[in-house]
């Protein structure tokens, strides 16, 4: 029988790390231990995170992180870098790499539509996400480049994220709003009224002339916005990028899981391992009915109440694999890697450093 792979393998033959999975299952944590396992492994690692909470930067000893690397000193062979994201910083010079001239890049950076837009209109987040893993993957050197994704859901939406501006440059109200002279302005009246309605009450005020002037201002750089956005999906579906699929042993989140792999299913692509954190102990191999049959023989005394309480974890334990059960199916041949319950949350590198030993050991 040929052996499960391991992560370690998993890994080796990956230059770009998805960390998917529902909030609050430890995904940064396994995100910052796959790269400074990588940093000890004598590659230039980088992790990326869109999550606004700063446990990343907490348990990597820096007061905060930027949308630039902030390289990471330790006791590695390799380079440890880490940032987080930062949505219009990284749209700004999206466009500036675009625009024609600089008088094209201030004209959009001044329009208060764009300014909107830049940081709050939905699926922004998800496409610049995807607009800085290609750069830190194509352009800055990174060997690897580990990202911890939102939540499932949106996650969802990250994966999709270059498809989706592909379908806007595409569309016909786009092309209709790009379309120069008097027709365009008829056609915004008629055709687009519902569009703006809807902007208009995530930005607020009049953004029919900003929208129009933005549109205008952007003439002349959908191909690079569309060359790029393919190049995006491409490394996406490349062989080289690999889907980390992060859960808790709670039957919620194992729910979450599933979902999470059965639509990257859907689009032809297949998780390359799967990360439970927080697992309880099993303490044996003792069945939990058995053990509190001993419990009830020695009712009363110390021992007991001992065997008591180990009855209780080996429940906890089982259902815990019961829940597994079928996620693990659903994912394989992919590795499924258990990580225990620690006594302390992760904090400093050394925590980092424990996990990073769970995954690959």
């Amino acid at each position: 029988m040929t052996p499960a792979p391991t992560l370690e393998a998993v890994l080796s033959g990956s230059s770009i790390v998805l960390c998917c999975g529902t909030g609050g299952v430890g995904k940064t944590t396994t995100a910052a231990s796959i790269a400074m396992h990588g940093a000890r492994a004598g590659r230039r690692s980088v992790v990326v995170t869109i999550d606004p909470a700063k446990r990343l930067a907490d348990a990597l000893g820096l007061e905060g992180l930027t949308n630039t690397p902030s390289r990471i000193e330790g006791e590695w062979s390799g380079e440890l870098w880490a940032l987080m994201l930062d949505t219009k910083t990284t749209f700004d010079e999206l466009v500036a790499r675009n625009a024609v001239d600089a008088s094209q890049v201030d004209r959009i950076l001044g329009n208060r539509f764009y300014r909107n837009i830049s940081g709050r209109l939905s699926g922004t987040q998800e496409y610049m996400a995807m607009e800085k893993l290609y750069e830190l993957h194509e352009e800055s050197q990174f060997d690897l480049v580990v990202v911890d994704t939102p939540p499932t859901r949106n996650a969802l939406d990250f994966l999709d994220a270059p498809r989706r501006l592909t379908r806007f440059l595409d569309h016909r109200l786009y092309r209709i709003l790009m379309t120069p002279g008097r027709a365009y302005v008829r056609a915004v009246n008629v055709a687009a009224q519902a569009f703006l309605r809807t902007v208009s009450k995530v930005v607020g005020g009049d953004v029919i002339d900003d929208a129009i002037a933005f549109f205008q201002a952007f003439e002349g750089m959908e191909a690079g916005f569309r060359d790029r956005a393919e190049r995006v999906l491409h490394l996406l579906l490349a062989p080289e990028t690999a889907f980390v699929l992060v859960a808790s042993p709670r039957g919620d989140t194992v729910g979450e899981a599933s979902y999470f792999a059965d639509r990257l299913a859907e689009g032809g692509i297949s998780v390359s391992a799967l990360v439970v954190n927080r697992m309880h102990p099993h303490f044996g191999t003792g069945r939990p009915e058995a053990t509190r049959e001993r419990a009830r023989t020695l009712s009363g005394s110390d021992l007991g109440e001992l065997y008591a309480n180990l009855a209780d974890f080996q429940l906890v334990a089982a259902s815990e694999e019961d829940h597994l059960a079928g996620l693990a199916g659903r994912v394989a041949p992919a590795p499924v890697v258990r990580v225990p319950f620690l006594t302390t949350d992760v904090h400093d590198l050394d925590g980092l450093d424990e996990i990073a030993g769970h995954l690959f050991r």
